[in-house]
């Protein structure tokens, strides 16, 4: 596999509306993110992937865009956004966005346009149908009841997969196409470095025949995309593809196809669900399910694709809170998940607020929450009769919300986010959990995540080396191997809070071995059988 500079990389992600106010409006900020690089440039990350900033009525927190072109208010200006690239670029911080393109804003000029008659330029820009006795077909909303909106202005339906205030755009008219091709050519010359594509495998979606993830055309406009745009320039780029298999992400990944560079399977972020009952039907986590999951994206993508690891992002909860242990073994657990998670192969991703070991929040009254997601959820299941208490189970382990609580910077007000009042309330564990105690605190989470990142910057056995998982039945420890020329790294987790032996298998040879790193204090220097303590992660250079 020929190297890029993304292997080596640690992407941190900038979910903007909750990392730092600067003008104490309650919202964060494009200049708020500018007074904090300092401290992501001592984390020791390469990359801000930040979440859009475009101009939005902010019907989905932003993720409906009305102009590609403009920053939304809340965030700064364009001038804002031009100083946050050039100060980054300053620190060797590269930039990646979010790109938007399965849908829009119904206030972007083009949908304006689009619903005021069926024979105009921009009436194809968009999905629209006549109805069937209702609506053309049967295919639902993510975010709850039917996909299809019917527009009294043109007698029709328009297609939304997500928010009714989000379109879908038409990505099989070429003049789509063709503008969306501009539009990240202007912002590849500001200077930014790549894209994170959003829900990206429905772009090819062809409704009439039912299919709305990884349509026919999927590939050919991602290569397309690629030879007219993203080859012309340096960048990384990452697709969000929930219905992605290991063979899927080949397609998207592999060398020589010219597609994407990476993307983010979702396997192991539903395994705390029923299958097929959706995402808030919850069953217990089970180690031996997340080790199956994980060995075999290790495994089928290496030398045929790349892997992004991720715990967390926008909508996802807290890993700490989700397989840790957020209040007795919180320190303990994030650290070892964070080991398990960036000794393997692929580009790691931090969400904000995951370097200090930031939890789920658990408000009380569904009043306190904001996303369109889980109010709609709450809605649909008390008009079903399902108790409120059972609902909030629910959105207290899967809600979006859990990610989007503002980042806890210190034990002021407000975790020092803002001056104002929030836009979303900050966790009451600000006092304990914040940035500043982890700054002072050489053994905190945050100087953990440090050396991690080091150690990918300075070792081609983490990034490059084969994949190997060890007592694959053991359903407490997560233990595994990378293997690189002459040199073995051999990775022990105690998943829990008991303890648990680790017995080296026989064919696992060795003449030395070194802690590379621990997240305890001290640890046992002989990998043959190590008595795990709670939580405890190691990992060992074998030669």
């Amino acid at each position: 596999m020929s190297k890029a500079w993304w292997h080596t990389a640690t992407v941190y992600q900038v979910y903007p509306r909750s990392f730092n106010d600067s003008n104490g409006d309650g919202i964060g900020d494009i200049p708020g993110i500018i007074k904090k690089l300092d401290y992501l440039a001592l984390l020791g990350i390469d990359v801000i992937w930040l979440s859009p900033v475009y101009q939005s009525p902010n019907d989905d927190n932003g993720y409906d865009i009305s102009d590609y072109y403009s920053i939304m208010d809340d965030f700064g200006t364009m001038e804002d956004m031009e100083s946050l690239i050039a100060a980054a670029n300053k620190k060797n911080i590269k930039i990646i966005m979010d790109l938007v393109i399965n849908h829009t804003s119904d206030e972007h000029p083009w949908f304006v346009e689009s619903k005021k008659s069926k024979n105009n330029e921009y009436r194809d820009y968009y999905i629209w149908r006549d109805g069937n006795g209702g609506p053309p077909s049967n295919i639902t909303s993510v975010f709850g009841g039917s996909a299809w909106e019917f527009d009294s202005i043109t007698d029709q339906y328009y297609f939304h997969l997500f928010s009714k205030k989000q379109p879908d755009l038409n990505l099989h008219n070429n003049k789509v196409r063709e503008s969306l091709y501009k539009m990240m050519t202007f912002w590849l010359e500001k200077g930014i470095s790549g894209f994170r594509m959003d829900v990206i495998d429905l772009i090819g979606k062809e409704i009439d025949n039912g299919i709305v993830a990884n349509g026919p055309k999927l590939h050919e406009y991602l290569h397309e995309m690629h030879e007219r745009v993203l080859s012309k320039y340096p960048v990384m780029t990452v697709g969000e593809t929930p219905s992605a298999t290991t063979d899927i992400a080949k397609l998207y990944t592999g060398p020589g196809r010219d597609e994407l560079d990476m993307v983010f399977t979702f396997e192991h972020m539903s395994l705390d669900e029923v299958q097929g009952k959706g995402k808030w039907e919850l069953k217990d986590l089970e180690l031996l399910d997340l080790k199956r999951v994980l060995m075999k994206w290790q495994k089928d993508l290496h030398n045929n694709g790349w892997n992004s690891l991720y715990w967390n992002n926008h909508d996802q909860p807290r890993i700490v809170s989700r397989w840790g242990n957020d209040k007795q073994y919180r320190v303990e657990s994030a650290k070892m998940l964070a080991t398990v998670l960036h000794m393997m192969q692929g580009t790691p991703y931090i969400y904000q607020g995951e370097e200090i070991g930031m939890t789920n929040i658990a408000f009380d009254s569904i009043d306190d929450y904001k996303d369109i997601e889980t109010i709609n959820l709450y809605k649909e299941r008390m008009n079903a009769g399902i108790p409120h208490e059972k609902i909030m189970k629910s959105i207290y382990a899967k809600g979006r919300d859990n990610a989007r609580t503002p980042m806890q910077w210190n034990d002021s007000p407000n975790g020092g986010f803002t001056t104002g009042d929030p836009w979303i309330s900050v966790n009451p564990n600000y006092s304990k959990v914040n940035a500043r105690q982890a700054l002072e605190d050489e053994n905190s989470i945050f100087h953990y995540y440090r050396k991690l990142i080091s150690l990918r910057k300075n070792n081609e056995t983490i990034v490059y080396g084969n994949f190997e998982l060890l007592v694959e039945e053991h359903p407490e420890i997560f233990a595994y191997t990378r293997s690189f020329d002459n040199e073995t790294l051999l990775i022990v987790a105690n998943f829990y809070d008991g303890k648990h032996t680790f017995s080296l298998p026989n064919d696992i040879q060795y003449n030395k071995a070194n802690v590379l790193i621990s997240n305890y204090n001290t640890c046992s220097s002989n990998p043959t059988s190590i008595e795990l303590r709670p939580y405890e992660a190691i990992v060992y250079s074998l030669s």
